[in-house]
């Protein structure tokens, strides 16, 4: 049986990629992995299937020399499209070895087709956003009177977020703030991942307001803020989130999901700034008009309280006036009163005494009546008496003694008239 010798085999392999790829060819693959060495970067590219699963994967160089002479036609585009999870199209050249095998060597790069991905995918955020209805969810959430707690994402070697706080921290107002930094990348494979990391550690209740601040760099940097997740915690999350990323032309997924975007860290500190400069004003005009509105009522107080005076004044002398007027009234009428009331007593008096002179026992005695006295006590009713009782009758003229012998009672008060009564 007829076998190749390994040598053999791949020799004929190179011979066969050789003939069939003469010139460079352009794919598109995800970079997986990237290292570097002496100067060369070597890549993991892989495919994966729309499930994410796997489906194909080689390895890739870039040697030095062709390193450096990208990195002058690119500038800051190249690191931008060279970094791992980021989706490239290059142009390459099949080299196969028989001892290191298939490798792939990379002579140009497209980062156009780099930034074509990132906005499909940008606009694919969108989208979602808008049907889950987030785009302006955050926008909605009302803003303190007063923003000086302040939660600061950023990268803590950030000149973005030093100019923040410079910024904020020495203003000319003299508004003091108290701002925390939770640190987070904010740019390469874990920026968003770490971004989320921080919006979680956040104590929302401990804060005024989120800002996310960076410095200037590639476009490619700005990838990191369109991510889907990360867009969908900042639009839910219960406090205004402002973004300041530092990038005069693109707008990032994460800036139209945000309270307010500004274009650098220090317009952000800016904005906080004015906003509480805002409501300074708005007390300071309050005050005015509290001021000027004491001042008219102060001045309405005083005239009143003239006017009272002066009328207390008149109307105290006409009650006085009046008092003596009455009192001249009442001295005059008062010896007629008093001789009135006095003719009145004795009118009364006489009255009473004729009276009493017409009671008195003596002038009943005149009008032919006795009195009858029992044991030296006046008889007053017939029941008291008994036969033999010894009575003393007292006339006008004398006294008669006389002896009980019976009793008759009056026919007025007994119907037993003409009856007597003897015991």
């Amino acid at each position: 049986m007829t076998h190749y010798s390994l040598y053999d085999l791949n020799e004929h392999i190179r011979r066969v990629l050789a003939l069939n790829f003469q010139q460079p060819v352009w794919i598109a693959a995800e970079i997986a992995q990237l290292g570097q060495s002496r100067g060369h970067l070597y890549l993991d590219l892989v495919q994966k299937s729309e499930g994410d699963e796997l489906i194909a994967q080689a390895q890739a160089v870039l040697w030095a020399g062709d390193l450096r002479k990208m990195r002058a036609r690119l500038a800051s585009d190249l690191d931008a499209v060279l970094r791992e999870g980021q989706e490239v199209k290059m142009q390459i050249t099949v080299d196969f070895h028989e001892r290191y095998g298939l490798k792939l060597v990379i002579a140009d790069l497209d980062p156009a087709y780099t930034f074509g991905q990132l906005e499909l995918k940008r606009r694919q955020t969108i989208e979602t956003l808008r049907g889950l209805d987030l785009l302006e969810r955050n926008r909605r959430q009302p803003l303190p009177k007063v923003l000086q707690r302040i939660a600061v994402i950023s990268s803590e070697n950030a000149a973005g977020f030093r100019d923040f706080q410079e910024h904020l921290t020495q203003n000319a107002f003299g508004y003091g703030f108290s701002c925390r930094l939770f640190a987070s990348s904010v740019q390469g494979k874990n920026a968003e991942a770490e971004l989320l990391e921080a919006l979680q550690t956040i104590d929302t209740t401990r804060f005024d307001c989120i800002v996310i601040v960076r410095g200037g760099g590639a476009r490619l940097d700005l990838s990191a803020f369109d991510g889907l997740e990360l867009c969908k915690r900042v639009a839910q999350m219960p406090l205004p989130v402002f973004t300041g990323i530092g990038h005069d032309v693109d707008e990032t997924v994460l800036d139209l999901v945000a309270h307010a975007a500004l274009k650098t860290p220090t317009a952000v500190a800016d904005f906080l700034l004015q906003h509480n400069l805002s409501f300074e004003n708005e007390l300071l005009q309050l005050a005015a008009r509290l001021r000027s509105a004491g001042d008219q009522q102060l001045k309405i107080s005083q005239l009143e309280l003239q006017q009272a005076e002066q009328a207390l004044r008149w109307n105290a002398g006409a009650q006085l006036r009046a008092s003596f007027e009455r009192v001249d009234r009442i001295a005059e009428a008062l010896p007629q009163i008093v001789r009135a009331r006095l003719r009145g007593q004795a009118q009364k008096l006489e009255a009473a005494e004729a009276v009493c002179l017409a009671l008195h026992p003596e002038n009943v005695l005149k009008r032919g009546y006795s009195m009858t006295y029992k044991d030296g006590k006046p008889l007053m009713d017939a029941s008291e008496v008994a036969s033999g009782d010894l009575l003393e009758t007292v006339l006008l003229k004398g006294t008669v003694l006389s002896k009980s012998v019976g009793r008759k009672r009056n026919a007025a008060r007994d119907p037993r008239d003409g009856k007597d009564d003897r015991s």
